[in-house]
């Protein structure tokens, strides 16, 4: 199933739902306008929440199930950084040139095969030499860091509006309570003061159920990414000097210097993934 016929099942889905508690809530009232006592778990945490649930919080939990399911499915090990990626691209560079090698590799999803890419393509037509080719794959590396973290901040940013969005649902609520009081001639209509303060705490309750498992998968999305791009560092370093490309001179350096390179590439990425770019950008 491609990302496209994804979101057009998502979308369906979320509509269909939205006339689902539409005619539900229709149906809940009675004759006279007044709505009627709540009975079940539908009717208690999504009827009793009005349009904020309706419209703003239920469409935020399912683009939230959304985001976590596709994440899980693209942020595999097995698809980011697969066993023996870096073996099987030294021995296909051994046996056909740069080009094939890269339109070879231009069909791989893994970490390591879109860094080589990266760097035969912007190496071909220079003749660099081995630390200019370390740069470029600190760099490459870097960029598919940025793009991975830019989906998984996302979550953090769901996390942090639903409650703010639960808060004013709670404020709205209770600005409703309060009005039922003021107008009120004689005692209140008890259900009419239940509907008011049930709606205050109902979107109090689908804020905190989005932002925990929101932040929860950020944290745990963040870990998983940055352990991948550490590992996958360690493994394009050593590739890189196992591979040979046309044009790319090697000058002498030190053998107490020969080892820095993995750990002056793993400092870079994790100096720049740190700081994410906005990924509203």
């Amino acid at each position: 199933m491609t990302r496209q016929q994804r979101v057009s099942g998502f979308a369906l889905a979320a509509i269909v739902m939205m006339i689902v508690i539409s005619s539900t809530a229709f149906a809940e009232t009675d004759s006279a306008g007044v709505a009627a006592t709540p009975r079940t778990f539908f009717s208690q945490f999504i009827i009793a929440g009005g349009y904020i649930v309706w419209l703003v919080l239920i469409p935020m939990s399912l683009a939230t199930v959304y985001l976590v399911f596709d994440l899980c499915m693209s942020l595999r090990r097995k698809t980011l950084l697969p066993d023996h990626a870096g073996a099987d691209i030294e021995s296909i560079a051994r046996t056909t040139t740069p080009e094939k090698l890269t339109e070879m590799l231009m069909v791989r999803q893994d970490l390591v095969s879109r860094v080589i890419v990266r760097i035969i393509t912007k190496s071909q037509h220079l003749k660099p030499d081995r630390r200019y080719i370390d740069h470029l794959a600190a760099e490459a590396l870097n960029e598919q860091a940025v793009m991975l973290l830019r989906k998984i901040e996302w979550c953090n940013i769901i996390g942090n509006v639903a409650p703010m969005v639960g808060l004013f649902g709670t404020v709205f609520g209770m600005i409703k309570a309060f009005n039922v009081l003021g107008i009120s001639a004689a005692q209140p209509r008890p259900d009419m003061l239940a509907a008011a303060i049930s709606e205050a705490l109902v979107t109090t309750f689908w804020g905190l159920l989005i932002a925990i498992p929101s932040l929860a998968m950020h944290g745990v999305f963040r870990s998983r990414t940055e352990a991948m791009v550490s590992e996958a560092a360690i493994e394009i370093e050593t590739l890189m000097q196992q591979i040979t490309l046309p044009g790319v001179t090697v000058p002498e350096r030190k053998k107490t210097h020969v080892s820095s390179d993995t750990a002056k590439l793993k400092r870079v990425i994790s100096r720049k993934m740190k700081k994410p770019r906005d990924p509203a950008n």
